[in-house]
């Protein structure tokens, strides 16, 4: 599978599991900021660096969706096999 398509499929898994992906400049802030999950008036929300390669926007959502209880919700095989490694 190829690295967009992957990060188009791990997108979709996060607005199953309720989590918003959005993708911001962080140069911008001001501030140093890492991407990560926040929660804001409880909606989930997993903010992307902008900047990222797609590799690196792919391993942190995997990161983060490992955590989450995705196992009733249909998963793509390849999708599905690379979260439970090293689970």
């Amino acid at each position: 599978m190829k690295p967009e398509q992957l990060y188009t499929h791990l997108k979709e898994l996060s607005e199953k599991l309720g989590i918003t992906v959005a993708e911001h400049s962080f140069r911008q802030t001001g501030i140093k900021a890492k991407s990560g999950l926040c929660t804001v008036k409880e909606e989930q929300f997993f903010i992307l660096d902008k900047r990222l390669s797609v590799h690196q926007k792919n391993r942190q959502l995997l990161a983060c969706l490992k955590k989450m209880p995705y196992e009733d919700k249909y998963v793509l095989p390849a999708i599905r096999e690379r979260l439970e490694k090293g689970k």
